[in-house]
């Protein structure tokens, strides 16, 4: 059913990313360089923290807050509330924070809100805030073992209400178990924690941007990452991301870094590992995407759509603290038609979380592979989410497929039949031959636009990134619907690519997603996220916005 075209070299990258992206692709009959068998003495530690560094006990959230997760897309259904302290530690664990831990014959791990490859949390966050209530202005890392934040730097800092979130990655974290393809995994994670923050914020009544006008260096210099004799060799972070949380307009880059200027800072960095091996390539692609200041992505007009239909009154802190990455799939249970295309519709670009983050036009663009979705032919379908890129993309895939008008499909949706088929077993197998893409209602593949990379090399993270955005977006989805998602960064790429007939020139396949009913593996034990941090808790989070109150020890 598949139509084939020779997979040839995407002219859309410079040499470095040609090379990074071609040695970390993964075939049937070899995969990207790894590690060969996980080191496990030398296993990264999961957290973070500042030697040093003084801290700030955060208070934990009691109960859920009570925007439902419907609210977050009627603009104006959600107050906002005002910048305390309470409120920035409730953002910071619905986000970045703990959401269970588990165990299994003496082994003991965490699971966090925000999603991971292989639970491995390469993404750290920082906050910078020009003061609240029990919090002094300077930078602050968010350590979210002990839900506290380690001061960094003291600084005269000064702005009407909001805060800095920065985020950086450690990508020897992802290296340790992933070798050469750790590099794209940090990428997704990163749009991961960015749509979790998107979604944080907005159940706070707060917008979220991302700010496109800062480069590397001015993030490193922000959060002092560049900071290298702070850092054990080999455990150093690379800057990812800052975005601006709150109303109004950001402070300037100039004006924040300059009352770093000179500031002393305090904490020296936990050693993650005894020994390291070192993924050349990686440093390399790193440098190669860096970011220079100034260079903002291209932007485009929001489309006019009709309002996402209801899916879930629950409020949107019990979808976040509930949502796991589903490990298998039962193979019999599917979902309607109509939750599918509300799972499609939340895909699409609007200024509403976590699109609303920047208005760049779309550039990765799902195709599915829907298997149990009641109402809809099995089959390959595609959502062009561009609206200026359908001929673009059509000319770009095999010529024989289908194009067809999807039947029951809402009008504005740009989803199309490529053509119909029992597409369980290339899912699996393209899937490095995992069952999860098959016993799911439906599963994808993300093919991004890679044109325009060889002038501006630093897109290359930011098609990553959008992927993990439209991740996080299927996770919630999935769980609003009453099932669950899980995202699948082993696939084999041109298999994918000579399957559709994909142009590489132009077109790369950069993550799969599947959607389903979940199997829970009840020999698992589950312990509440911070049963330690009981005596922080705030009390009634139905109370007015800012009425929260400490509990007693």
């Amino acid at each position: 059913m598949f139509g084939v075209l020779a997979v040839g070299h995407h002219g859309g990258m410079n040499e470095t990313l040609r090379h990074y992206h071609e040695l970390s692709k993964h075939h049937p009959q070899r995969m990207a360089p790894g590690p060969g068998r996980l080191d496990w003495v030398n296993q990264p530690d999961p957290f973070r923290h500042y030697e040093g560094a003084p801290r700030v006990e955060l208070p934990l959230l009691a109960g859920e807050l009570p925007p439902a997760f419907d609210d977050l897309f009627r603009p104006g259904a959600v107050a906002a509330r005002p910048f305390t302290l309470d409120n920035l530690a409730h953002l910071l664990e619905l986000t970045l924070g703990l959401a269970d831990w588990k165990s299994f014959r003496g082994n003991r791990w965490a699971l966090r809100c925000n999603p991971s490859s292989g639970n491995l949390h390469p993404t750290e966050g920082y906050l910078i805030t020009a003061g609240v209530t029990g919090l002094d202005a300077g930078v602050y890392h968010y350590q979210p073992h002990d839900h506290c934040l380690e001061r960094r730097a003291a600084a005269p800092l000064s702005w009407q209400e909001g805060v800095l979130v920065a985020l950086t990655g450690i990508h020897w974290r992802e290296a340790w178990k992933y070798g050469m393809r750790a590099f794209r995994y940090c990428q997704h994670d990163c749009g991961h924690a960015q749509a979790a923050l998107a979604y944080g914020a907005a159940a706070l009544g707060w917008p979220a941007r991302l700010l496109d006008q800062w480069g590397d260096e001015s993030i490193a210099a922000l959060t002092g990452v560049d900071r290298t004799a702070d850092f054990p060799p080999g455990d150093h972070e690379t800057p990812e991301a800052l975005l601006w949380i709150g109303a109004g307009h950001p402070p300037a880059m100039d004006e924040v870094l300059g009352a770093l200027a000179g500031v002393p800072w305090q904490g020296r960095a936990n050693g993650l590992s005894r020994d390291h091996r070192e993924w050349r390539d990686i440093p390399a692609v790193a440098a190669a995407t860096g970011k220079p200041p100034g260079h903002a992505v291209a932007t485009a007009p929001w489309p006019v759509l009709p309002p996402l239909p209801a899916v879930s009154s629950h409020p949107v802190s019990h979808l976040v603290r509930r949502r796991r990455s589903a490990q298998a799939f039962d193979g019999v249970s599917g979902i309607d038609a109509a939750a599918f295309f509300r799972m499609v519709d939340a895909l699409m670009p609007r200024p509403l979380p976590p699109w609303s983050l920047s208005p760049a036009a779309p550039r990765v663009h799902p195709v599915f592979f829907v298997h149990r979705v009641a109402g809809l032919e099995p089959g390959v379908y595609c959502l062009v989410r561009d609206a200026g890129a359908p001929d673009a993309l059509r000319e770009a895939l095999a010529t024989d497929w289908h194009w067809s008008a999807v039947a029951g499909c809402p009008a504005h949706l740009p989803l199309f039949l490529l053509g119909p088929g029992d597409t369980r077993g290339f899912a699996a197998t393209a899937s490095c031959q995992q069952d999860i893409a098959a016993d799911s209602a439906f599963s994808l593949a993300m093919l991004a636009d890679m044109e325009a990379l060889d002038q501006q090399p630093w897109l290359y993270r930011r098609r990553f990134w959008e992927a993990g955005l439209m991740g996080q977006v299927l996770y919630l989805e999935a769980e609003a619907a009453g099932v669950q998602g899980t995202g699948i960064g082993c696939y084999f790429d041109d298999v994918v690519h000579e399957a559709l007939g994909v142009d590489t020139r132009r077109y790369q396949d950069l993550y799969h997603f599947t959607v389903g009913g979940a199997v829970v593996d009840a020999r698992l034990e589950s312990e509440p996220p911070y049963a330690h941090l009981q005596r922080r808790l705030v009390g009634d989070a139905s109370a007015a916005p800012g009425a929260g109150h400490h509990g007693a020890d």
